[in-house]
C-alpha cells in the first residue's frame, strides 16, 4: 500500500477541489484518483471529501488532514531539495522575466533570500511590462499573469489568484466624491493601465448583476507604478491588483472603491519551459517561490 502516494492525491484534490483536475495534474485517470482517495478514507475509517455531481468539498476531517498532509508533502519535498542541492549544486545564470511591479514588490525579496542559501548563483531579472517569449528570450521561468500560454512547450505552475480593485486617495475622493455605482465612473477621472486586456472597458459583477462601462482615462499609463503614484497624488481612481496597491491600501495612502463589485481576477503563473531535465536552478527557485507565497498566505490577503 502507497501512503505516500495517498496522502499526495489527496493533497491534491483539495487544492484543485476537483478530482478532475487533480488527476490532469498529476498524470492519473480519475479512476485511479478514486481509488487512492477511497483507500485512505477507509484505511483512516473518515470520510475526507464530499462529493457530488456540481462540486466538491472537504469535510471538517478533511480540512485537519489537509493542513498536515500539505505541511508534511512540503517538508519532504524541501528534504529532497535539500539533498539533490548538495549534490547536484545549482551554478550559472538564472534567467526571470516579470513585470516591474511584481519584480520591486516580491521577487526581489525572495531572490535575497535565495541568494543567501545559494550565493554563487547568479540572476538575472528581465522586467518588463510585455510578455517576453521564454524560449525566444532565454528564460529560466517568467511570472505571469494570464492562465494559458500560447506555445504548448510551455509548463505552468500556479502561484496565486488577486482581485483588481478600484482605489483613489482620501482627497481625490472628498474633491470628486465617491462612485456609488459602476456607471458613476464616468464622472470620475479614471487612471488606466493600457496593457490591461480590454482596458477601456470594466465588466464588473456582484452576485446575479453584471455591469458593463466604458471608459476613458485621465491618466494612461503602461506601468503599474507610475498608475499607483498618479492615485496616491490624488489624480484619480485607479484599477489595479491587489498584489500591487496592497501597501498602499494597508497605509491607508489609497482607499478603496466600489468594493462590493468584483471585476475580472488575475491568475498569477511560473511558466517555464517544459525540459526532461530542468536545470537545479530554476527547480529549486521555482519551489522556493511557490513556497514563500504559501507561507505568506498571498493569495487570501489579495482575494478579500
Amino acid at each position: 500500500m502507497d501512503r505516500w502516494t495517498e496522502f499526495h492525491v489527496f493533497v491534491k484534490i483539495a487544492e484543485e477541489r476537483s478530482m478532475t483536475k487533480a488527476a490532469s495534474t498529476l498524470g492519473l485517470s480519475v479512476s485511479g484518483i478514486s481509488r487512492h482517495l477511497v483507500n485512505l478514507e477507509t484505511r483512516l475509517g473518515a470520510r475526507l471529501v464530499q462529493r457530488s455531481t456540481r462540486q466538491l468539498s472537504l469535510t471538517s476531517e478533511g480540512e485537519a488532514l489537509f493542513a498536515d498532509a500539505r505541511d508534511l508533502l512540503a517538508t519532504w519535498d524541501a528534504a529532497e531539495a535539500n539533498v539533490t542541492a548538495r549534490s547536484h549544486a545549482p551554478t550559472g545564470r538564472l534567467r526571470i522575466g516579470a513585470s516591474l511591479s511584481f519584480s520591486l514588490l516580491h521577487l526581489m525579496p525572495v531572490v535575497a533570500q535565495f541568494r543567501r542559501i545559494y550565493p554563487t548563483l547568479s540572476i538575472e531579472i528581465i522586467s518588463s511590462n510585455r510578455y517576453y517569449d521564454i524560449i525566444e528570450n532565454g528564460l529560466d521561468l517568467a511570472i505571469r499573469t494570464r492562465r494559458v500560454e500560447a506555445d504548448s512547450s510551455i509548463t505552468i505552475r500556479r502561484l496565486g489568484e488577486t482581485r483588481r480593485l478600484l482605489a483613489a486617495s482620501a482627497d481625490y475622493l472628498s474633491r470628486k466624491g465617491i462612485p456609488e455605482h459602476p456607471n458613476d465612473l464616468m464622472a470620475h477621472d479614471l487612471i488606466l493601465y493600457t496593457l490591461a486586456d480590454n482596458w477601456n472597458e470594466f465588466k464588473f459583477s456582484r452576485g446575479q448583476e453584471s455591469v458593463s462601462v466604458k471608459v476613458d482615462g485621465a491618466i494612461l499609463a503602461n506601468d503599474g507604478q507610475l498608475i499607483c503614484q498618479a492615485a496616491r497624488d490624488s489624480l484619480g481612481i485607479l484599477a489595479q491588483p491587489t498584489y500591487i496597491i496592497q501597501e498602499d491600501l494597508n497605509a491607508g495612502r489609497l482607499i478603496r472603491v466600489l468594493d462590493d463589485w468584483d471585476l475580472p481576477r488575475l491568475t498569477m503563473n511560473i511558466a517555464y519551459p517544459s525540459k526532461s531535465f530542468m536545470p537545479v536552478r530554476t527547480r529549486l527557485f521555482i519551489d522556493f517561490l511557490v513556497e514563500r507565497f504559501r507561507l505568506n498566505d498571498f493569495e487570501r490577503h489579495w482575494t478579500v
